[in-house]
This record gives C-alpha cells, structure tokens and sequence, in this order.
C-alpha cells in the first residue's frame, strides 16, 4: 500500500491517519464468516487529520451518522469476501466523502424574464380568461 492516499489530482493524506482493523462480518456466510475476519473497520479522525480547514469544517457539518459526535468518520466495509477487497472499499468509500465535501456549487445569479417572454404570459391569461368567461351561463331575454 502507498503511503499516500489521493483525494484530489492535488491533494493527499497520510496512510498513518487512517486506522484499519479487521473484523468479523456480518450475515450470512456459514462457517466461512465465523472463522474469518474479513470485514474491515476504518477509523479517520477529521479535527486531528491534514485536511484543509474548508473540508475539515464540511465534513464536521454533515448530517451523517458515521460521524462521530469526537469528529471520527467511522467506515465498515464487509461487502466482499476477501479482507484486501473490503480495504480498497473502504479506503474509495473515504475518499468519495471526503472529495464530495470539497465540491463547491457555483453561485446562482438570478435572471429576469424577457420583456417579449413577459408579452406572451400575459397574451396567454387573457386568452384563457376570455375563454372562461365564454363558459358562463348564456343570458338569452
């Protein structure tokens, strides 16, 4: 395993601030699943790791029940059967909350609408309303 993790074309971490253990998984899986411990648990302390503070504060605000109330992201990874499948799934399940927590949605600038588009609604209501008033009960004295 490298000793970096990219998160970005730019931006990296450390190895040494992700903490891997491995576990037994759960479910089915007979007597393979009680002898083996090939679901992998993945510790990342967000407050204490080198992340720039914008992703840092992202991460803390999300509404996500794998983050700690001590800013610890915590991931179980136990959807295949190998031990190094479930690492790499971890560690790609990581990086996509950590580099979804650095997007950034572009500001939205309000747009007015065109005079000739303000024409047309208004066309539109009188004709509909003129075809309503058409509808109504027909007085012949």
């Amino acid at each position: 395993m490298a000793d970096r993790l990219n998160i970005t074309n730019t931006m990296s971490i450390s190895v040494d601030e992700i903490e891997l253990s491995a576990m037994r998984a759960q479910g089915a899986g007979g007597q393979n699943v009680n002898k083996v411990s090939s679901a992998i648990h993945l510790r990342f302390n967000i407050t204490t790791s080198t992340l720039p503070a914008r992703y840092k504060r992202a991460l803390l605000n999300r509404k996500d029940t794998r983050i700690t109330q001590d800013g610890i992201l915590v991931i179980k990874a136990q959807q295949f059967r190998t031990q190094e499948a479930n690492r790499r799934d971890a560690l790609e399940r990581l990086v996509k909350i950590i580099s979804e927590a650095g997007y950034v949605a572009p500001v939205r600038r309000p747009t007015k609408p065109t005079r000739a588009s303000q024409r047309r609604r208004m066309d539109t209501k009188k004709r509909r309303g003129e075809n309503k008033i058409l509808r109504g009960k027909i007085n012949v004295d």
